[in-house]
């Protein structure tokens, strides 16, 4: 009998371009861990102060939530369920000083204590106040504060678990996150072997399903189903080696671009030329140096008037040093 979901995660697992490889092993992912759990400190020192203040721009919230957003295209809309929606009035976070504090109780217990029962306890305890637009999605910070205990919770990932397991989980229901959770965890417990015990990789991999990068094993052993299944994943494994290979070729495109002008820049420097190098090139790294190094900081102005807006986009200019008039210009192709 094949282990259709064990081939799926060693499949994923090995895919250059999957969220395993691309965000699960992407090594600044523990340096963040340590700054959003100090944001999250913060967003409870000042709800406890009265100084959080009733706007989501420009809160700690807003900062704490942001570096979350920006954790690879896993967390990408983060921000969507703390955003402050005024004719919804939602989240009510903003203008209810009590359900302020409440969100700041979950968030330091969460942030304090070592044990699942508590934390279960806590986020009881928020869902039982009830407050209006403030859902699981709460749990995408609880989850860089406990990894092992709490996974994260976006539509991606609930599209995932449900095609994953069959499940009916809902969005916005605490409830529903606290099943998907205990399905999480059986799975995690189950494939620990080739997966982790952060959550994070599993819910990795429920990403990957639910946004369609990689189809649902079939939740029977048919043959043909299997196979039909089975073929649809060599697909994926060919689309990815395709793109790896593409976005390799990119990379040699752009080395041997910056390796021309490179020459350009110190050629036109060894004939006493004043040389720039295009805006968006630039800090690119050329024999361990940036490629503008030695080079014009800035164009003269009479060449940025009307219509010359795309003249620092050119990739090596050498102008005359004493009057700044252009002496050459170069595009590499």
């Amino acid at each position: 009998m094949t282990d259709t979901t064990r081939t799926l995660i060693e499949r994923w697992k090995s895919d250059p371009n999957g969220t395993y490889q691309t965000w699960f092993l992407w090594p600044e992912r523990l340096k963040n861990f340590r700054s959003i759990r100090r944001g999250i400190g913060a967003v409870v020192e000042e709800i406890h102060a009265g100084t959080f203040g009733n706007a989501y721009r420009g809160s700690s919230l807003e900062t704490v939530v942001a570096s979350i957003a920006e954790q690879r295209q896993i967390f990408k809309g983060a921000d969507h369920a703390f955003l402050w929606k005024p004719k919804l009035r939602i989240p009510d976070i903003y203008e209810n000083a009590d359900n302020q504090r409440a969100f700041a109780r979950l968030l330091h217990t969460c942030n304090c204590c070592d044990t699942e029962a508590e934390m279960l306890t806590a986020i009881q305890r928020l869902s039982g106040v009830g407050i209006k637009g403030l859902g699981p999605a709460v749990a995408n910070l609880l989850y860089f504060i406990h990894p092992t205990l709490l996974p994260p919770f976006n539509t991606a990932i609930v599209n995932g678990y449900n095609a994953l397991t069959g499940a009916a989980v809902k969005l916005g229901k605490w409830d529903h996150y606290l099943a998907m959770r205990d399905g999480i965890l059986a799975l995690n417990h189950r494939y620990r072997e080739v997966l982790s015990n952060d959550l994070g990789a599993l819910a990795g991999l429920l990403f990957d399903v639910g946004t369609g990068r990689y189809p649902a094993p079939p939740r029977n052993d048919l043959p043909g189903e299997v196979s039909a299944w089975e073929d649809d994943l060599a697909k994926v494994r060919e689309q990815a080696s395709a793109l790896a290979k593409q976005i390799q070729a990119g990379k040699l495109e752009d080395a041997t671009h910056t390796e021309v002008q490179g020459w350009l820049r110190d050629l036109g420097k060894s004939l006493g030329y004043a040389v720039w190098i295009a805006t968006n090139d630039r800090g690119r790294e050329y024999n361990g140096e940036p490629l503008s190094l030695g080079c014009l900081s800035a164009l003269p102005a009479t060449l940025l008037v009307s219509g010359g807006e795309t003249v620092p986009l050119i990739d090596a200019v050498w102008l005359d040093p004493a009057t700044l008039e252009v002496a050459a210009a170069f595009e590499v192709e």
